[in-house]
């Protein structure tokens, strides 16, 4: 009997996430080896990443709570080139100026994507664990996909400490399964 397809959702592995981007995220570097051999391991992969235009809602200069980042068109917002070689597919959210998207189903037509592709299962990793990791396999769960997230290939920004322990917490509340390691 075949197994319905799993999909690998490599969550903003972006230059401006990662040590010294715009907006890094504390040792996200360390996520790119799991998300490789995460990839053998699914028949899809799935990498998204935001994709600002110049002046986004989300900005510190628009009243946002971040620093410009993942700017459409600038290196920032390219994806770690290891990723980007095993991606079958990259959405692309937050392309709205006025309006902010941390999940990666966000207006991204992604859950239609894995829903023609037959997938049933999704697994989870990128950045950052407490913002788009957190919103994405929240989404996948709410779009009835069998989600689980891999705490070896996730990184917290951790605005405030723990922020990351919490989000994990509350993912694993909603159904989302929690595995350690690859």
């Amino acid at each position: 009997m075949n197994r319905p397809p799993i999909a690998l959702l490599a969550v903003d592995v972006q230059r401006d996430f990662l040590p010294g981007g715009s907006l890094a995220v504390s040792d996200g570097d360390a996520v790119v080896a799991p998300l490789r051999a995460l990839s053998d391991q699914v028949s899809l992969v799935v990498a998204t990443r935001d994709f600002h235009p110049l002046h986004h809602c989300s900005f510190l200069e628009r009243g946002g709570p971040w620093p410009p980042h993942c700017i459409i068109g600038t290196p920032g917002a390219t994806i770690h080139p290891d990723i980007d070689a095993m991606a079958d597919l990259i959405v692309s959210k937050g392309t709205d100026p006025k309006v902010d998207a941390y999940s990666g189903f966000d207006g991204t037509g992604l859950a239609g994507i894995l829903r023609s592709a037959g997938v049933e299962r999704v697994v989870v990793g990128g950045l950052a664990t407490d913002y788009c990791v957190r919103a994405t396999a929240l989404a996948a769960r709410r779009e009835g996909f069998e989600t689980e997230v891999v705490l070896a290939a996730v990184r917290a920004v951790d605005v405030h400490a723990g922020d990351g322990d919490r989000s994990v917490e509350e993912m694993h509340g909603a159904g989302v399964a929690i595995r350690e390691s690859v």
